[in-house]
């Protein structure tokens, strides 16, 4: 699948190039950034965004960088994993600490959202965050996802059980 490029008001959303990787590492390789996700490892190394670069270029998932429009300095990344066997993608996107409390993770998950149901005419959206991760639930809420459930323990980040919070919107609940 060919990423797109997006763009919103504040930010362009394109993919990830080896070009970030200077601003990437310090970003994504914050132990706070690590806490909040389920995908990213800590610590993050060199070879983990070399290789994170290579093959993001490669499969279905489709990840971007998240840049600031004004300057195009890199904030973050976002991700739509779809599935058009069933018509659905998950949605997911984490900011670095430097720029947290902006709503730039809002905005851009809004972009990736608005592509899944406009461009590639999903049916569903959804997305899950760790119970230790509040900010996204509020994010996720923001863009009109409903709260399914809740996987008690379903996580284990560093030694400790952690519960996973499900959220999804349906094409016609989209804003």
């Amino acid at each position: 699948m060919v990423a797109p490029t997006l763009r919103t008001d504040r930010l362009l959303l394109r993919p990830f190039t080896r070009d970030d990787i200077p601003e990437l590492l310090p970003l994504i390789g914050a132990r706070e950034v690590a806490a909040t996700t389920r995908r990213i490892p800590h610590p993050y190394t060199l070879a983990d965004a070399e290789e994170f670069v290579k093959t993001n270029q490669q499969g279905d998932e489709i990840n971007l960088a998240i840049l600031l429009l004004k300057d195009l300095r890199l904030l973050g990344g976002g991700v739509l994993r779809p599935d058009m066997n069933h018509q659905h993608a998950e949605v997911g996107y984490w900011i670095g600490v430097p720029h947290w409390g902006n709503g730039y993770a809002t905005e851009a998950a809004r972009a990736l959202v608005r592509y899944g149901f406009e461009v590639l005419q999903l049916h569903r959206v959804y997305a899950s965050h760790s119970s230790n991760n509040l900010a996204s639930g509020k994010v996720l809420r923001k863009l009109g996802m409903k709260h399914e459930g809740r996987m008690r323990q379903h996580l284990v980040k560093w030694a400790e059980y952690q519960d996973l919070e499900f959220y999804g919107m349906l094409k016609d609940e989209a804003r």
